[in-house]
């Protein structure tokens, strides 16, 4: 099996606005007001959705199927021996076309004590177009303090608590489990996930979304704000988990190689990367993609691949941009 373009895989009428950027970086024709968030070749669902979120193959299979189906293949023998059929990742283009509200994802064992899932939520932003977001608070909030003002629908007030950061283009974000966190309006970004849709929400006010019935994971949020970290982080903290993205390693943060691994090629001619399930995006140029089981594949700006394990080294030729989206090694 060669190298699957996969085309946008937008939910429609999602709670916050967006979409239009996705559009316009893979010259698709325009979407919806309300489709901020392309699922890259995912085998995730949407939380409380049986379906909505998964990706599918050109033949119609869910790729979560054909992985299940053939994990070594995918995802490799040493990959499978230590995780199962798991691909361990979720990819997504986001677009916000509006401030998105303040929230957190939980930790992995948070999740697996509270809703007995194998995943949580840490989460990775490479930044696309510059903006200003919301990591991290600096002021310590107490747990009673946190519980009163979203019960009240006051979260917005924790916004004045948070670090505020001006990014650019080619940063790149690690957001650990449990942080609090808003990407501003404007701002666009690759994002990886552990592949999951767990959020806990702290303000919803202005947003299509009913917070007090949906905001905490049907747990009530004196149980669902334990998973936020409430401790301050000092600006120098913060910036720690603030890369570059220059390298071609892994351009996150050391200590997401637990959940993910990014790299970023610049190809000027010919590049060569490693084996290994991965999800390639195309940010700018054109080159054509080479496996040592394929034929050369021509992609253009915007493009999208998933590319099985089984399919050897890659090579890149052309001129483009480009990043690698891989399960933790």
């Amino acid at each position: 099996m060669a190298p699957i373009v996969v085309p946008a895989n937008q939910p429609a009428d999602r709670f916050y606005a967006g979409g239009a950027r996705i559009s316009s970086l893979r010259g698709d024709p325009p979407c919806g007001s309300h489709q901020p968030e392309d699922w890259v070749a995912s085998t995730t669902c949407c939380h409380g959705c049986a379906s909505l979120g998964l990706s599918r193959l050109p033949d119609g299979t869910l790729l979560a199927d054909a992985v299940t189906a053939d994990p070594e293949h995918w995802l490799g023998a040493e990959h499978v021996a230590r995780y199962g059929a798991d691909t361990k990742l979720l990819v997504k283009l986001l677009d916000a076309g509006q401030r998105l509200p303040v929230h957190a994802h939980p930790h992995v064992d948070w999740a697996a004590r509270h809703l007995g899932l194998k995943h949580g939520k840490a989460e990775a932003w490479y930044i696309l177009t510059p903006g200003s977001v919301w990591l991290s608070l600096k002021e310590a909030v107490d747990d009673e303090d946190l519980l009163r003002l979203v019960e009240a629908g006051q979260g917005t007030q924790l916004l004045d608590k948070m670090h505020k950061l001006d990014v650019v283009p080619h940063q790149t974000l690690y957001v650990p489990p449990g942080t609090l966190h808003a990407i501003g309006e404007g701002v666009m970004v690759v994002e990886l996930q552990e592949p999951s849709d767990l959020s806990v929400l702290c303000e919803w006010e202005g947003f299509q979304i009913d917070g007090l019935a949906h905001g905490h994971l049907g747990l009530g949020f004196p149980t669902a704000l334990t998973a936020v970290d409430t401790k301050a982080r000092t600006e120098d903290e913060v910036m720690r988990l603030v890369t570059d993205g220059a390298a071609a390693e892994s351009v996150c943060a050391e200590e997401s190689n637990e959940y993910f691994v990014l790299e970023r090629l610049h190809v000027d001619g010919e590049r060569r990367a490693r084996r290994g399930f991965a999800v390639v995006i195309v940010l700018d140029g054109t080159v054509t993609l080479a496996t040592q089981t394929s034929g050369a594949l021509a992609l253009k700006k915007g493009s999208t691949v998933v590319i099985p394990h089984e399919d050897g080294e890659l090579t890149l030729h052309g001129q483009a941009d480009v990043l690698i989206a891989r399960p933790p090694q």
